[in-house]
């Protein structure tokens, strides 16, 4: 990493936002690696624990507009002091008064996606810091926060075979209260803030085709990222029947690789381009992903296969947010909101459609089969607009990034 970066921007914020996105999303997925142990109680269908999985990433994602709007208008940091307290007061209340109904988990699933929508919030507090040439790095730092869904993997089944799935929830408090204090410590507003918007311009952001192409992007990306993170544990029990413990390890080791390689992938694209590596990470996205969906019945092979699928969808993550903020740094706050809102919807359909496609027809084949494809689409529509990004925003005249 070049020795200029460390030298720009403001470290402690960088690390504050890394950590206040980290142990949010360990929050935000809680509910996935807990699934065999509270659906066993529970008497829940795959329909349901699909649903259940998928509630919070559908929350997370429709309240990162609300979370968008609020940076522009408070400010990063005073948004997110907001966000962590609802999230600290939800898992209070869920672990005090406990977790009886499949209804109940769906209204802590729809509280804990306001942990999800973090992202609208650490990536803009981080962006604003640094330099066009440095935003695919800082960004991929920040977004590394990810791996908090593999720190609920990997930890949460194992607690709750000791104390019980529902302590699990009074457990995670501890983490997310320490995150709390060194957030409010460390994290510092960016003195380059742009002036508040009003609804009516938010709304003219959605007017310009390459929001939506954005949208669509990360939606594929991060959408497999968060759907698959949110589902391992009951794919890893369901297909090779694993105990929810060692599924949580299987699990924990597919989601580190994604979300470690976030930054390598906004660094990547930093040097060679951002449209060049996003396209090369949906074709790998895209090859793992059919494979998997033929249900391969070794262990470790199949856990190798999910791991590249992985590794693919994280990077790719890092190159659509090293590409964002060239096209929209005056509207990087609501665009994060946009672009992360879209990323949670696609992995709410990929969470709950692998539910349904185990219900209806017995395995996973079709939904990540329709997953498969949806990584072409998108890697066709990239290549359909690449020549005109590179021409116009994306030129040498227009921005000192490689795009």
């Amino acid at each position: 990493m070049k020795s200029s970066f460390w030298n720009a921007g403001h470290k402690p914020t960088l690390f504050s936002a890394f950590l206040y996105f980290d142990l949010s999303f360990m929050v935000w997925v809680l509910l996935g690696p807990l699934a065999v142990q509270i659906s066993a109680d529970l008497h829940l269908t795959p329909a349901q624990k699909g649903l259940m999985v998928a509630t919070p990433v559908l929350s997370g994602a429709l309240l990162r507009i609300v979370m968008g709007v609020l940076v522009d208008h408070l400010k990063p940091k005073k948004a997110g002091i907001i966000g962590q307290v609802v999230v600290l007061a939800a898992l209070l209340f869920a672990w005090i008064n406990g977790i009886h109904t499949y209804q109940q988990t769906l209204l802590l699933g729809i509280a804990l996606g306001v942990a999800g929508a973090a992202f609208a919030v650490a990536l803009p507090l981080a962006s604003r810091w640094y330099p066009p040439e440095h935003q695919g790095t800082a960004l991929g730092i920040a977004g590394a926060g990810n791996s908090g869904t593999a720190l609920a993997a990997l930890f949460a089944p194992g607690l709750a075979a000791a104390y019980g799935w529902n302590n699990v929830f009074g457990l995670a408090l501890i983490p997310l209260a320490f995150a709390f204090v060194v957030y409010l410590l460390l994290a510092k507003d960016s003195p380059e803030t742009p002036p508040s918007k009003s609804l009516h311009q938010y709304l003219n952001v959605l007017k310009d085709k390459d929001a939506w192409w954005f949208m669509f992007f990360y939606s594929v990306t991060f959408g497999g990222f968060v759907g698959m993170a949110s589902s391992l544990t009951i794919y890893f029990h369901d297909q090779y029947g694993l105990t929810p413990i060692v599924a949580g390890y299987f699990t924990a080791a597919c989601v580190f690789a994604g979300s470690l390689v976030r930054p390598l992938g906004g660094n990547v694209a930093d040097r060679v381009g951002g449209i060049r590596t996003l396209l090369l990470m949906y074709a790998l996205a895209a090859t793992f992903l059919f494979i998997l969906s033929f249900g391969i019945s070794q262990p470790f092979l199949g856990l190798a296969v999910v791991v590249a699928a992985m590794l693919s969808l994280g990077m790719g993550n890092g190159a659509v947010f090293q590409l964002v903020p060239q096209r929209f740094r005056k509207e990087i706050g609501v665009m994060t909101g946009l672009v992360g809102m879209a990323g949670g919807v696609g992995g709410f359909y990929l969470a709950s459609s692998l539910g349904y496609s185990k219900q209806v027809t017995g395995s996973y084949e079709t939904g990540l089969m329709i997953f498969s494809a949806l990584a072409v689409l998108a890697m066709i529509g990239l290549s359909s607009v690449k020549t005109r990004w590179r021409t116009t925003w994306g030129s040498v005249t227009a921005t000192t990034a490689k795009v």
